[in-house]
């Protein structure tokens, strides 16, 4: 009895088998925007965790602020003789000696405790805005791996249009030279561009391999993991209404928003070192167990801290006086950064503007006008009235042409990644 398979079984065996191989090779090739990016990184780099801990620190340190000084206790003999046989009561006469504990506790300020307070919740909204700066500059070192990759991914393309091109001019370039209607000469010319193009393309893929492992190492991921761009997640922004000033900065910009919170930190210290010369009063227990007929006895007194010496009192003073002038040094330092970044402001928005006139030219003239030519010449060499020399050097002026317009809408693209930083935009 001969067996026969049944076809329909097999061909549903090998559409499942298909299948499988097909989501194992495009599983892990997921397609990231540029969105996807930014939240993988605000969650899973090491900076953010880094800076999370810190403000968690600072946080729970805080809580402690208006804590007291532990109670201390003693205990010992009190005004006891060494001669141990005075101990003993002698004739009616009592003995010498007594077994002490003692209890004290200094009951902190009030004025002091809330100044501290104040001065430590506050120390972890610096370090909230120094986490937006720090992630300000990862969104934009993101951006721009991005878009560098969307440019080769464009300059890819441009390349195997090309190359398409090229191998339909070489294949006929031999039909012609077999009938002698072809000169060798810009045949090898065209060959050795068909090679350069190669090699570039080459170079290019690498590059996109680089920016895949520089947008996983932003993510905190493993440096092989795969994953494709959206090559259309971009936009060209116009930027010629906006207004520069000193407040569009102070309202966007974390760094200049830490140093707010840094002088209003140095304010709160001021404070606390004010406070430090409030007094502190105590209290003090001692109970005395005597022996050989002598009574029982108890002290019980009030303490008072005060710095009342010139000594501790130029230590706080110096402090206060050094925390003023901290706080004028970071009020310049905040203006010398408003100036910087309007100035950079200012300059990018005008590169910019430039940039967007070079890219229209490239878009409504000089491409269209280039693709024409080729295409007139494609027409006459078809028709025999052009020699291929003339259609290699139509073809080699729009290519190069066209990724000279891949490479100045990358410039833009990073300019405006540039002034997105600058003004902490998204």
């Amino acid at each position: 009895m001969c067996w026969k398979p049944n076809i329909n079984t097999m061909k549903k065996e090998i559409t499942i088998f298909l299948i499988i191989i097909f989501n194992a090779i495009f599983a892990d090739a997921q397609k990231l925007s540029l969105e996807n990016i930014f939240s993988e990184i605000q969650q899973q780099h090491p900076a953010m965790k880094m800076f999370d801990a810190d403000i968690m620190s600072m946080d729970e340190a805080a809580k402690g602020a208006k804590s007291w000084m532990p109670t201390e206790f003693a205990s010992g003999f009190y005004q006891t003789p060494y001669n141990i046989n005075k101990w003993k009561a002698d004739m009616g006469q009592p003995g010498m000696g007594m077994f002490m504990i003692s209890a004290q506790q200094m009951i902190p300020n009030k004025q002091k405790q809330e100044t501290e307070a104040k001065y430590m919740n506050a120390m972890s909204s610096v370090e909230k805005e120094k986490k937006k700066t720090v992630l300000n500059d990862l969104f934009a070192e993101a951006k721009k791996n991005y878009y560098e990759w969307i440019i080769i991914e464009k300059k890819i393309s441009i390349i195997q249009q090309n190359q398409k091109i090229l191998n339909m001019m070489l294949e006929n370039a031999e039909i012609r030279y077999k009938n002698g209607m072809e000169k060798i000469s810009a045949y090898y010319k065209a060959k050795a561009a068909l090679g350069n193009l190669q090699n570039m393309k080459i170079m290019l893929d690498n590059d996109a391999v680089q920016k895949k492992i520089a947008l996983n190492t932003l993510m905190n991921r493993d440096k092989s993991t795969n994953f494709e761009i959206d090559t259309t997640d971009y936009f060209i922004k116009n930027y010629s209404s906006l207004n520069i000033d000193s407040s569009t900065f102070t309202t966007n910009r974390s760094d200049l928003k830490a140093i707010d919170r840094d002088i209003n930190l140095t304010y709160l210290k001021q404070d606390a070192e004010k406070a430090k010369l409030k007094p502190e009063f105590g209290i003090r227990y001692d109970h005395m167990f005597a022996w050989a007929q002598q009574p029982w006895q108890f002290s019980i007194m009030g303490m008072l801290r005060i710095p009342l010496t010139n000594a501790s009192q130029k230590m706080y003073k110096a402090n206060m006086e050094s925390l003023k002038w901290k706080a004028v040094s970071l009020s310049q330092q905040k203006e010398m950064i408003l100036n910087e970044a309007t100035g950079m402001a200012y300059s990018i928005v005008k590169d910019i503007e430039v940039k967007k006139k070079e890219l229209k030219l490239y878009e409504e003239n000089i491409i269209p006008a280039l693709q024409k030519n080729f295409k007139t010449t494609e027409l006459g060499y078809q028709q025999n009235t052009e020699e291929l020399f003339m259609l290699y050097d139509a073809w080699e002026t729009l290519n190069m042409t066209q990724l000279e317009y891949a490479d100045q809408l990358g410039q833009l693209l990073l300019m405006q990644t540039e002034l997105e930083k600058v003004l902490e935009k998204k």
